[in-house]
C-alpha cells in the first residue's frame, strides 16, 4: 500500500493518474484544500466524515466520494477505528485525451453541477467495484508485459463504472448525509442560506428557541465545532466558491459576509494556504 502524501505537492499531480489503497489509522486532514487534479475516494473501512463545499457527508462502507479540481473538502477520521479506503487521483487532460469521447470525467462535472459528491452503490455495484480494485491491487507494481496497458485498462474500467453508477443512482445523497439535532440542522440551513447577513449565536439560538449556552453545547456536541469556527468555514467556503464563478474578491467577500477585508484576508490565507487572488 503505498503512501498518499508521497504523490502530491501542493495540489499539482505529476503523472497521469495516481492509485493507493491505504489501511491506517490516521488523523485529520489538514484544514480545508482543494487540488488541481480530480480526486476518487472510496472507503472500505472506519468511521468518516467528509465535508466536501457546503455538504457534510457521514461515509459508509464501499461509498464513493467525487471530489472534482478545485472543490474544497475536508476529512474528519475517528482515529480509534483502522481506516480503509481507495483513492484514485487521475489528469483530467489525460483522460480526455486518451479517451475523447468517453465521458470518462463526466462524473466530476454532474457532481460539481448537482452539488451531490457521494454515489452509494448496491450490493451489485459493490461486488464489481472489489473486483476491479483487487485487479489494480494485483497490478501495482507489475513490471510484466503489458503491464502499464493493464493499469490504464483498469482504471478506465473503475471510472466507466463509477459513471454508470453516478447515472443511475438519483439523489444518491440521500440518507447518507450527517445526522443533526433537528434544531441544529435547521441552525445549519438557515446560517448556510443567509451567509451575507449577521449570524451571531444569540441570533441563532433564540431562532431556535434555545439558551445561548445550551444552544453552544448542543451545536458543538453536534457538529464538533463552536458556532463561530462553522460560521467563518462556511463563510469562507462560500467566498471561495464565488471567486472561482469570476466574483471580484471584493464582493466575494461582502457577500460571504465579511465586514473588513484585512479580516477576510487573513481568514482566507489561512483557510486555503492562498490568497483569493492566488485562487481567483
Amino acid at each position: 500500500m503505498r503512501n498518499e502524501g508521497s504523490y502530491s505537492r501542493e495540489g499539482y499531480l505529476r503523472e497521469n493518474y495516481h492509485f493507493f489503497h491505504l489501511r491506517d489509522t490516521a488523523g485529520q486532514e489538514r484544514d480545508f484544500h482543494f487540488h488541481d487534479f480530480d480526486k476518487v475516494v472510496i472507503l472500505l473501512s472506519g468511521r468518516v466524515d467528509y465535508m466536501v463545499e457546503r455538504m457534510t457527508y457521514a461515509l459508509r462502507p464501499w461509498d464513493v466520494l467525487l471530489i472534482g479540481h478545485h472543490v474544497i473538502h475536508k476529512a474528519l477520521i475517528d482515529q480509534s477505528q483502522p481506516y480503509e479506503r481507495v483513492i484514485l487521483y487521475l489528469d483530467r487532460q489525460f483522460m480526455e485525451r486518451a479517451m475523447p469521447a468517453a465521458g470518462l470525467m463526466d462524473c466530476f462535472d454532474a457532481a460539481d453541477k448537482q452539488g451531490r459528491y457521494l454515489l452509494a452503490p448496491d450490493e451489485d455495484q459493490r461486488q464489481v467495484l472489489d473486483g476491479i480494485i483487487g485487479a489494480l491491487d494485483r497490478a501495482d507494481g507489475d513490471e510484466g508485459f503489458g503491464a502499464q496497458a493493464l493499469r490504464d485498462t483498469l482504471v478506465v474500467q473503475l471510472l466507466i463504472h463509477i459513471n454508470r453508477l453516478g447515472r443511475g443512482a438519483g439523489d444518491v445523497s440521500e440518507g447518507s448525509g450527517a445526522q443533526y439535532d433537528p434544531k441544529i440542522a435547521d441552525t445549519l440551513s438557515y446560517i448556510n442560506e443567509n451567509l451575507g447577513r449577521e449570524l451571531t449565536v444569540e441570533a441563532l439560538a433564540e431562532r431556535v428557541y434555545l439558551s445561548k449556552y445550551h444552544f453552544m453545547r448542543l451545536f458543538k456536541a453536534q457538529t464538533g465545532s463552536t458556532v463561530h469556527a462553522y460560521v467563518r468555514q462556511r463563510r469562507l467556503l462560500y467566498a471561495a466558491q464565488l471567486i472561482r464563478r469570476g466574483v471580484s474578491v471584493n464582493k466575494a467577500a461582502a457577500e460571504s459576509g465579511f465586514e473588513e477585508y484585512s479580516t477576510f484576508f487573513r481568514a482566507f490565507r489561512e483557510c486555503f494556504g492562498v490568497s483569493p487572488a492566488q485562487l481567483k
